[in-house]
């Protein structure tokens, strides 16, 4: 028997940290060479730990949320290789073929430890009502008056079937009228539960749920350091306006009504090649501020992030060189990034390096966001819901398609007027469209 110890292999430049964000091995599991062992997640991506020998785990580095520095031991494997071929030479082979792994020299005999309980998901339950306890006895005449109904629903003339219903539903039949005759119907049942709550009726199913606790760990607590460095560290100020894309969503329909096998035309890559125009003019707004060197890069060109929602949390793909693509080449590119993120299949050379990011809510829109700024860029833009209103043109009033367009700015390098200013230019071109295809 021999014991190898894998240890956390450089998995990034200038990453000195990942951490554990999924477990597929537990102790005393028996893993065959190349098997997934873990998760590990970095400021970029995710990493699949794949084992470089076959063996039994004796050993994991910590819990799922634990971060583990690059060269430590992430799991030791006790393999039986060693007896098949000299330890020596296993030692070699593996070390050469993986430097992540060193030979540890196997212990005396020992009893085998006992498998650690894979950690096991725990489910929601149902928590059954509970009665409230009433605060103390009843006077006589009130503890007859709560016990009457009791007393008077047996009276009541029901089929069993509706005897049935109305336990379950909670109900006292001796509350419910018959609509014709003595008999109690389904339908006076019915009727009961529709106006009933103006007499009291409450039912007695439940409608709370389980308490759930939740370990921020992995995306989401990226996610949250992310955004809480952003507000700490970045005084943040937001501008909204009004831009009438009438005759932008009229010409993105007949483009999209003649697109052929090119991909369907949303608001967001109009968007993005409104800002590449407008950008040179505003250049402190496609920049990157790095504020311990007191230092802002101004970019020559547009890398632009783009907010993606995916079940793991909040991720910013980055479209790269922006400024060089045309409306149908972004839509192409956004639907690829996002449904690599959503899959988690994205690179991590397509995550960082964006010199400013658009984020919208796509159906679900919104009247206004105040969206956080993408550290260490310096500006966000965030579109919103398109609502169809009546405005005056001239002395007429007409339907109008109108939007509100946001933007966050880093206050410590844009100044509103700047701000302002880039939304104004962005709606010329976004309420004359066409300016967008000229050269």
């Amino acid at each position: 028997m021999a014991r190898f110890t894998f240890r956390l292999p450089d998995i990034g430049e200038g990453i000195a940290e990942a951490e554990i964000v999924a477990w597929h091995v537990a102790v005393g599991d028996r893993v065959e060479e190349d098997q997934n062992l873990a998760d590990m997640m970095t400021d970029k991506a995710t990493v699949e730990m794949e084992s470089p020998v076959s063996g039994t785990i004796v050993e994991v580095a910590g819990e799922v949320g634990e971060m583990v520095p690059i060269g430590a031991a992430l799991v030791v494997i006790e393999t039986e290789a060693a007896e098949a071929v000299g330890s020596d030479e296993v030692a070699e082979q593996i070390e050469a073929e993986n430097p992540g792994v060193e030979e540890v020299a196997a212990p005396a005999p020992a009893p085998a430890p006992a498998p650690a309980p894979a950690p096991e998901k725990v489910a929601a339950r149902s928590v059954p009502p509970v009665a409230a306890p009433h605060p103390g006895p009843l006077p006589g005449g009130e503890r007859e008056a709560q016990a009457a109904p009791v007393s008077r629903e047996h009276r009541a003339l029901a089929s069993p079937a509706v005897r049935a219903r109305a336990k379950e539903l909670g109900v006292d039949l001796s509350q419910v009228r018959a609509a014709e005759g003595d008999r109690i119907r389904h339908a006076d049942l019915d009727a009961y539960l529709r106006y009933g709550s103006a007499q009291g009726y409450t039912s007695d199913a439940p409608r709370a749920w389980a308490d759930d606790s939740v370990r921020v760990i992995g995306m989401r607590r990226r996610i949250a350091e992310n955004m809480a460095a952003a507000k700490r560290n970045i005084p943040h100020f937001t501008y909204v306006d009004e831009i009438d894309v009438t005759a932008l969503e009229a010409m993105r329909g007949d483009l999209n009504a003649h697109r052929g096998d090119r991909p369907k035309l949303t608001l967001l890559p109009f968007l993005i090649v409104a800002m590449c125009r407008t950008l040179p003019d505003f250049p402190m707004l496609n920049a990157r501020y790095d504020d311990e060197a007191g230092v802002v890069t101004r970019s020559g060109r547009v890398h632009c992030g783009m907010a993606t929602q995916t079940p793991a949390g909040l991720t910013v793909p980055v479209i790269r060189d922006a400024q060089d693509r045309n409306v149908w080449q972004l839509a192409a590119e956004i639907t690829r990034l996002a449904e690599a993120a959503r899959a988690g299949t994205i690179r991590s050379e397509e995550m960082g390096g964006g010199t400013i990011t658009v984020t919208s809510l796509g159906p679900l829109g919104g009247i206004a966001t105040t969206p956080v700024i993408n550290r260490p860029e310096v500006a966000i833009v965030g579109p919103n819901k398109i609502v169809e209103r009546p405005v005056f043109r001239g002395d007429d009033i007409v339907r109008a398609k109108l939007m509100n367009l946001s933007i966050s700015c880093d206050h410590r390098v844009v100044d509103g007027w700047d701000a302002a200013s880039f939304v104004q230019a962005l709606r010329t071109y976004l309420e004359t469209p066409v300016l967008l295809f000229a050269s």
